[in-house]
């Protein structure tokens, strides 16, 4: 076998956060079929055996370090994992908002200053951000981490640009997952795209493998918006 059929076959890597549930799931999904390896990080058991599993919760600091020291370079690091609580002013859950700014934003920050030392030229960083960044009314906690973490993703972008890594966010809409159905946002509903159904979250997926791409390889420090025409 010559050079370059091996070069070819080079297996990769993509660990992905979330991955037992919603978003998370369908990107492992869908970079499995199109022959990634698959280094899942869950609370909850993936329902495929064939991916890698290390069960985590990713509050916890000192574990989640443990377990990115051991784990071997990767392509491509999704942090899909997310929290959403809802809260009009006057009703406030601190806890609750110290949680997502730590799943979103200190949890992304802790992944990227691990593995991204090991992480070989062509790398790619996706964060699933969320439309709500740009702010809505009884989520202003949920939208601050979810901004946050565009300019995490804009400096590291700018950082990384020159190792040949790039780093974006895919910031979905209304979403057809178990989040969606949380009965801790059932104070405030999410509202129905223009287009007249929840985004899906295969789309999240094919656009996730589209930003892994070697032709996605000039975007980089960019926030895509998927939400069905919500924001026009």
């Amino acid at each position: 076998m010559d050079v370059e059929t091996t070069q070819k076959k080079k297996v990769k890597y993509a660990l992905v956060t979330g991955a037992s549930s919603g978003i998370g799931a369908a990107i492992a999904d869908k970079l499995f079929s199109e022959g990634w390896e698959i280094i899942g990080l869950s609370r909850s058991s993936l329902a495929r055996p064939e991916f890698q599993h290390y069960a985590v919760d990713l509050f916890d600091a000192k574990q989640l370090s443990k377990i990115l020291m051991e784990i071997p370079p990767v392509d491509a690091v999704i942090h899909a994992a997310g929290k959403l609580r809802v809260g009009k002013i006057g009703d406030l859950d601190q806890c609750d908002g110290r949680d997502m700014w730590r799943l979103h934003v200190e949890v992304a920050t802790q992944l990227i200053d691990l593995l991204v030392p090991k992480m070989a030229a062509g790398g790619r960083i996706i964060f699933i951000g969320s439309r709500t960044a740009r702010g809505s009314a009884g989520r202003g906690q949920y939208a601050a981490s979810k901004a946050a973490l565009v300019g995490l993703a804009r400096s590291f972008a700018i950082e990384l640009a020159p190792l040949g890594i790039t780093v974006n966010v895919i910031a979905p809409g209304a979403t057809d997952t178990p989040m969606l159905k949380d009965p801790n946002r059932a104070s405030v509903k999410p509202k129905l795209p223009p287009i007249g159904r929840l985004v899906k979250p295969s789309e999240i997926a094919d656009l996730t493998s589209y930003l892994l791409s070697e032709s996605a390889a000039s975007i980089t420090g960019q926030e895509i918006i998927v939400c069905g025409g919500a924001s026009l």
